[in-house]
């Protein structure tokens, strides 16, 4: 198996981070979500200590896993995302900004990027939505190019079914199934980032290419949605569970709550 710098150097991942929403669940904020503070992080000089934004979470483990290079798809008007990350130099990454008027979902954000990344490996998570453990991404793409498949979904324990995309697998890991918020299911783990190839970024073009007129009448399409129909469709989806524990939706109060109080139960349990 490759290590990190070698995959680089040869088949680099690119990110792709969705930011068109509007926090609808949350408004009003004082700035984009995913800009939000939550926790603490040690800074420099006479700033010992700073906040510690939303997406930082997502991009630093994106970053542990080697991937330098991100597109962030944004909704016209989210100008303090680009504002605050510039061109990524802080993270050690670089970031490029699309935008777009509106989304009528996930798939057509991810979508947006197409032109860019048609033939990368693709690298996907949510900049609201926290995680551990740190080397999760470097976990799944491990998985990813040792299982050969389209698409490899990073797992983790849900306390909520009736809220997530449940997802059954085999004795392998292999994907059989993506079970949309059931209300009851014997499934124990939710699907939270993913890897996956040009095969699959294709696929997610058509669907979405076919959904677009119908984008006004129907109801919102989830990224769980698309991957329900590649598996149905006979593309290779496979897992691996990066995280013994849940990940904590910010989009939310209550998770947004929740994600303040575990970063500060963190930082606190790193200062002993």
């Amino acid at each position: 198996m490759r290590s990190a710098v070698e995959r680089t150097a040869r088949n680099a991942v690119v990110g792709v981070i969705p930011a068109a929403g509007q926090a609808t669940r949350l408004s009003p904020l004082p700035c984009s979500k995913e800009l939000y503070p939550i926790g603490f992080m040690e800074g420099s000089g006479a700033n010992a200590v700073r906040p510690k934004v939303a997406s930082h979470y997502l991009l630093e483990k994106m970053r542990l896993a080697a991937i330098r290079e991100a597109y962030v798809v944004l909704r016209k008007h989210k100008w303090d995302i680009p504002a605050y990350w510039g061109d990524g130099s802080i993270l050690g990454m670089s970031l490029a900004y699309l935008v777009m008027d509106t989304s009528p979902g996930v798939p057509f954000t991810i979508d947006h990027a197409y032109p860019f990344v048609q033939n990368a490996t693709v690298a996907f998570g949510f900049p609201d939505i926290l995680f551990g453990p740190e080397d999760a991404f470097l976990q799944l793409i491990a998985r990813h190019e040792s299982c050969h498949a389209h698409v490899t979904l990073g797992l983790f324990p849900a306390n909520s079914p009736e809220k997530v995309d449940m997802v059954d697998i085999d004795e392998q890991g292999r994907v059989r199934q993506i079970v949309i918020q059931p209300r009851n299911t014997p499934l124990r783990h939710s699907w939270g980032i993913a890897v996956w190839e040009p095969v699959f970024t294709q696929f997610l073009h058509e669907q979405v290419a076919s959904l677009r007129a119908l984008a006004l009448a129907q109801p919102e399409v989830s990224v769980g949605q698309i991957f329900r129909l590649a598996i149905e469709a006979g593309l290779q989806v496979n897992s691996t569970t990066v995280s013994e524990l849940p990940y904590v939706d910010i989009g939310t109060p209550e998770g947004l709550i929740d994600g303040m109080q575990l970063t500060v139960t963190n930082s606190a349990l790193r200062q002993r």
